[in-house]
């Protein structure tokens, strides 16, 4: 029999570094919208960071997050006994800075443009993100436990990846159609 799920608290986070990043360094406690919650820090982070970034910063900063998250991401859901917890947003924080990044210089109606899109598509999961989200899923063993591993900490992160993906590609559409 598999241990029951644990809930995210300032306590658990407090407990090991990996928890202060996969839960966006306390934005993944909200009681409610986490995902949302996640993604307006990384905003507002955005926001605070940008004048000292460029390319290769951000793809360094996007590179290296992405790397430590796959680790803080399993270490944390591991944990927490859930495969894909809705309090680990360090996937929202990395998917939606890619997307600031490469839509830039797009000010702040682009870019709440761009959160609406990146919002939907992680919430909803269509199509492709559905897709990625299934992917990497843990499956029940013979015990009925789901064994939390490296390939569930990667596929926390690749659903959003993908899911930025679907907003940078409607952005894209919007542009070339609408210039």
């Amino acid at each position: 029999m598999s241990a029951a799920p644990r809930r995210a608290t300032p306590a658990f986070m407090l407990g090991h570094p990996a928890r202060w990043i996969a839960l966006g360094f306390g934005s993944g406690l909200s009681p409610k919208a986490p995902g949302t919650v996640g993604t307006l820090w990384a905003w507002l982070v955005f926001w605070l960071i940008v004048p000292w970034m460029d390319d290769a910063r951000w793809a360094a900063l996007i590179g290296l997050g992405t790397l430590v998250g796959w680790w803080a991401c399993t270490r944390t859901a591991r944990d927490m006994n859930t495969a894909d917890p809705s309090a680990v947003v360090w996937d929202e924080v990395l998917a939606f800075w890619l997307i600031l990044w490469l839509i830039a210089p797009a000010g702040f109606i682009g870019q709440f443009v761009a959160f609406g899109l990146f919002r939907f598509f992680d919430a909803a999961k269509p199509g492709p993100v559905g897709w990625a989200d299934r992917l990497f899923k843990a499956r029940p063993g013979p015990s009925g436990a789901c064994d939390i591993g490296w390939r569930q900490g990667f596929g926390i992160l690749f659903d959003d990846f993908v899911a930025a993906g679907c907003t940078l590609a409607v952005i894209a559409l919007y542009r070339v159609l609408l210039g």
